[in-house]
């Protein structure tokens, strides 16, 4: 498609990667899965569907500079910063507007996460170019929902509902984080993970904005196309919540594509290549007699012996060391630390 455009949403911290993740590094700027950044992977991904021309990336302030520097191919008006947080419905309108100032109202606007993996790389494009055309042709919003491998509580789920054309369904309802029982039913019944994969045309995202979503809409209307003056108005609000579950024009389309948000260290033994024991490490490491580990080696050399199912990450001047099953609940123990050891630069 030659009207589309391809927009990443690369903020946040990703304190669950601690010690290595910090307000300067984030995540998205550490290779948790390639020897390259999530963010340079995710680039590398979805170049074939966009030129760097039609790609956008939408960041914080404090990040603009190293986002610029990990993705050079980007012209810098090209990487959109966000003078503070204002949730996802705020960002993806503002990149919306920059989408039709830019490429015209006839743009599609497929919008990626920059903290991903995906094993199928070629089934990852095909389904986002699938879901921009089916949004192009239905002047509706689309959501690419994963087929779960498994009752996961950490994900918002999707209910399909009627069959608008071959795969493509109305979206019956989204549904937050459930708890365990819920999550093994929902996969029992065919709901789909939401991924957070949006493809529409941005004059009709803008449309069920003005329609649909009071706490983003008046600011960006009355801004004047100043970014300093819309996120300084604008209220925050997930784009799920503020738009796509008051609008009767979503659409689901199922993808199966091996996509992880890559949420956790625990999630990291998912994603990262592993050894013949089940180990899946980065950078300098020895293990003897050890299996199922996640080894994340910052600037010194790790040694294990005899265990199993731990995750150890050293970063400059400090070591963690928990469990695979203990690593998803990082957000605790931070709590449980004084400032001096949390608050790394």
């Amino acid at each position: 498609m030659t009207d589309l455009w391809i927009v990443v949403l690369a903020g946040g911290v990703g304190s669950r990667f601690w010690p290595v993740s910090t307000p300067a590094n984030p995540k998205q700027l550490l290779p948790l899965v390639t020897d390259q950044p999530l963010l340079v992977d995710t680039l590398r991904r979805v170049a074939p569907l966009a030129p760097p021309e039609r790609t956008l990336v939408l960041t914080n302030a404090a990040l603009a500079d190293a986002v610029a520097a990990a993705a050079p191919m980007l012209a810098r008006d090209h990487v959109l910063v966000e003078p503070r947080p204002a949730g996802t419905a705020a960002a993806l309108a503002w990149a919306a507007h920059e989408v039709q100032r830019r490429g015209g109202p006839r743009a599609v606007m497929v919008c990626v996460h920059a903290d991903w993996a995906v094993a199928d790389t070629e089934g990852f494009r095909t389904a986002l170019s699938t879901a921009a055309e089916a949004a192009d042709v239905q002047d509706a919003l689309v959501t690419v929902g994963i087929v779960p491998t498994r009752p996961d509580v950490g994900y918002g789920y999707i209910q399909p509902g009627p069959v608008v054309a071959g795969q493509l369904r109305r979206v019956a309802r989204f549904v937050e984080k459930p708890d365990r029982a819920t999550a093994e039913r929902f996969v029992a019944e065919g709901f789909l993970w939401n991924s957070g994969i949006f493809a529409w045309p941005v004059r009709r995202f803008l449309a069920e904005l003005e329609a649909h979503c009071p706490e983003v809409w008046p600011a960006l209307r009355d801004c004047g196309g100043d970014a300093a003056q819309f996120f300084s108005t604008v209220q925050s609000i997930a784009v799920d919540v503020g738009v796509l579950e008051r609008s009767d024009r979503v659409l689901v389309l199922p993808g199966d594509f091996g996509w992880d948000d890559v949420g956790t260290w625990a999630a990291v033994h998912r994603v990262r290549q592993r050894d013949a024991r089940g180990n899946a490490v980065h950078g300098q490491a020895y293990l003897v007699q050890a299996k199922d580990n996640v080894v994340h080696a910052d600037g010194r050399t790790v040694v294990l012996y005899g265990v199993e199912n731990l995750v150890v990450v050293t970063a400059p001047g400090i070591t963690l060391v928990t469990t695979r099953e203990k690593a998803a609940d990082l957000k605790t123990m931070l709590g449980q630390l004084p400032p001096r050891v949390t608050e790394r630069p």
